[in-house]
């Protein structure tokens, strides 16, 4: 018997592996197979998610839930044009001028390697930067011919993306509607003591994970552009919404940012990318330390190696926008299984707390 039963058990740990490498592939075959109307649900299902909290906070003064969402969709759709009017075109224009830019950043890099190797000459060192030197030809080369290509389909790509935004704002007004009803009949289907632990745990982790790292975004956009401006940084407001950008992509994002940034900025002047570096790097530290542990401290509940082997999962299968929700997903299957186990209808989100300066802190349940 006992040694029926480590057989079993030997056998069940030996398919976990290969079926769990099946299931990857069919999400990622599925995902590039629907990809179009799978990220314009997702993204209208995100912001259904992050305007379901003004939508709560009407029904609160005694509005009717149709008229709280009617309301939160107009000042969403003002908001969303105000932008389009003002913030749009300069990011645009200071896109253009970048890719039109980094080019000539890349032959006065390629010059500057060419110095230090003549000086490196005169000094009798051992340094062969010609491979270097090779390669960024070979790069400005690849670039011209990308932004050549790019720029005969910019308009279509451009009325492709505000027809998908309107599509996207159109799916969450009635996500916001009828959504409740739509997710009722799709988890009557699982069983009865699942339903409840699943439909919570998602709305939590959704809305507090996407909410907080909309808010740290935000902060880093707004310390960083007059930061960046009284620097004298060239596209200061187009490099800050960068790094704000890639604080979407929890733990990693800000850095791959900030990394990106002060690259492009190398190009053109060491000592400016330097300044750079640190005043994003300080403002980062600021909000891993202060901001971050209140906003995202208690409600993933996962390992942070189960959080980055979500991310690399996520990417994998759906590109940016599994690393987006990665996390999310992850934090809600944990937040069920641990409702689950525990038999406690209210524990649908494992606490635990994030150490920013030195990784994770050792709180953090596996």
């Amino acid at each position: 018997m006992r040694r029926s039963a480590s057989l079993q058990s030997l056998l069940i740990y030996g398919l976990s592996g290969p079926i769990i490498a099946l299931n990857v592939w069919l999400l990622s075959v599925v995902f590039h197979y629907f990809q179009h109307p799978i990220t314009i649900l997702s993204c209208a299902a995100i912001l259904a998610f992050l305007l379901n909290y003004p939508v709560q906070f009407f029904q609160r003064a005694r509005i009717t839930h149709t008229q709280a969402v009617i309301i939160v969709l107009l000042v969403t759709f003002t908001l969303v044009v105000i932008l389009g009017v003002t913030l749009v075109p300069l990011l645009l224009d200071q896109t253009i001028q970048l890719l039109n830019k980094i080019p000539d950043w890349l032959t006065s890099s390629q010059r500057n390697l060419e110095h230090v190797e003549a000086l490196a000459k005169q000094r009798r060192l051992p340094i062969n930067l010609q491979v270097v030197s090779t390669q960024i030809n070979a790069n400005i080369q690849n670039l011209v011919q990308q932004l050549a290509s790019g720029a005969v389909g910019f308009a279509g790509t451009l009325l492709s993306g505000i027809l998908n935004l309107v599509l996207v704002v159109v799916l969450a007004f009635y996500m916001l509607i009828y959504g409740d009803r739509v997710w009722a009949g799709l988890v009557s289907l699982l069983p009865s003591n699942i339903r409840v632990p699943l439909t919570t745990s998602l709305r939590l982790n959704f809305q507090n994970f996407f909410l907080s790292q909309l808010l740290l975004g935000l902060f880093m956009v707004v310390t960083l552009a007059p930061i960046f401006i009284v620097l004298q940084v060239p596209f200061a407001l187009l490099f800050a919404i960068v790094i704000g950008i890639g604080e979407l992509i929890p733990f990693v994002g800000a850095t791959l940012g900030i990394g990106l940034v002060t690259i492009l900025v190398l190009l053109q002047n060491w000592w400016l990318a330097v300044q750079v570096a640190l005043s994003a790097i300080l403002l980062q530290q600021v909000k891993d330390n202060l901001l971050a542990p209140k906003l995202l401290g208690d409600f993933i509940g996962l390992n942070p190696i189960w959080i980055f082997v979500a991310i690399l999962m996520g990417f994998e299968i759906a590109g940016l926008l599994g690393t987006l929700v990665a996390v999310p997903i992850a934090g809600t299957i944990k937040g069920t299984f641990d409702a689950l186990k525990t038999g406690e209808s209210g524990n649908f989100v494992s606490h635990f707390s994030i150490n920013y300066t030195s990784g994770f802190d050792e709180e953090s349940k596996s």
